[in-house]
């Protein structure tokens, strides 16, 4: 079935899709860092944890706003249908980012922990 599609090439450098660009570098360069620094280095601690972040957000955050954007989509694409009529396999997380503020205090907590520890 998948040699019969047409390759879009828009796709290779666009957001999302198969595979996922973002994954595929952290884990390149969490894998680098431990061949070349080895397993016990603080920098591959350090990377790993940044890749952890990356691939929980690439799977969560992102793909979640995906399908908002999906159905929002259908909403503006055809106004006549009735939101009521659309079925729904699983409800959409609303709460899948950060205010400004959220961020601005995160940062304030990390930059505290890291001075004390």
């Amino acid at each position: 079935a998948m040699l019969h599609r047409e390759i879009r090439w828009e796709r290779m450098v666009g957001d999302g899709g198969m595979p996922s660009a973002h994954s595929a570098v952290v884990v390149s360069i969490t894998t680098m860092i431990a061949r070349s620094q080895g397993f016990s280095s603080p920098v591959f601690a350090l990377s790993f944890v940044f890749s952890m972040v990356v691939l929980y957000d690439a799977c969560g955050v992102r793909y979640e706003t995906g399908k908002q954007a999906h159905v929002l989509n259908e909403i503006m694409t055809n106004p006549d249908s009735e939101l009521s009529k659309m079925t729904f396999n699983v409800k959409l997380e609303e709460l899948v980012g950060h205010t400004p503020f959220q961020v601005f205090v995160g940062a304030i907590v990390g930059l505290i922990v890291g001075l004390i520890f």
